[in-house]
């Protein structure tokens, strides 16, 4: 999905460099909306994802205090990595979403001009 909005920021970007007609700028600016729309979901799918992967690292912590065993811990361990690694995929999303903002403020620039 990182990989995929960096090729389409890429595009937009050589797009605004050619110096595009009013016309063109607006079918630009309409389809790159249509990919912040689907971001958007993409986004939202992975914030719940992220949440209960949380919730359920924050119960399996709970549990292996409780009850120290070593298939408590391992739970535990691997539910902490995974957790981590939602993390830091969300924050390249949400990241990502907020440079294409600006990406359509600078098409919006562009087409006044």
């Amino acid at each position: 999905m990182v990989a995929y909005m960096k090729r389409h920021e890429r595009y937009v970007q050589e797009m605004l460099a050619k110096n595009l007609p009013e016309e063109a700028l607006q079918e630009l600016l309409e389809y790159h909306d249509k990919q912040i729309q689907w971001m958007h979901q993409e986004r939202m799918a992975h914030l719940i994802t992220m949440l209960f992967v949380c919730l359920f690292t924050l119960l399996s912590l709970g549990f292996t205090v409780v009850s120290s065993s070593l298939p408590c811990i391992l739970i535990c361990a691997l539910l902490m990595m995974l957790t981590l690694a939602y993390i830091i995929h969300y924050y390249r999303l949400e990241n990502g979403v907020q440079r294409w903002y600006d990406l359509s403020n600078k098409i919006r620039q562009s087409k006044q001009r």
